[in-house]
């Protein structure tokens, strides 16, 4: 993995810090951590899409964004856990998955 979908990645890990903040900030410097939390992940997205495509960028970011908020809801919120639901966030992350192995690397397409 290059260093541009390691930016996508971060991108990504942050957005599901800052979608859980806009749900459970109670405080001013939770509030401030959510913010500083948008403020990175947009960051490292967009740095990402100036070498990368912007859609599959966008769609890299969003689908792991999504699964991890999703996860990280049952893991420490108690949201429900159904085999349905495991199963659809997989199939997101195969697409996920998918996507950037099929999307050449700033090298490669050059």
């Amino acid at each position: 993995m290059n260093i541009q979908w390691l930016k996508v990645v971060i991108a990504a890990f942050f957005e599901i810090g800052w979608v859980i903040g806009l749900k459970h900030a109670d405080s001013f410097i939770e509030w401030t951590g959510t913010v500083i939390a948008i403020i990175i992940s947009f960051y490292y997205m967009i740095m990402a899409g100036q070498k990368l495509p912007a859609g599959t960028v966008y769609a890299v970011f969003v689908g792991i964004g999504s699964a991890g908020t999703v996860l990280a809801g049952m893991i420490f919120f108690g949201e429900s856990a159904g085999v349905a639901k495991l199963l659809l966030i997989g199939a997101l992350l195969t697409g996920v998955i998918g996507l950037k192995m099929v999307t050449p690397d700033e090298e490669e397409a050059h």
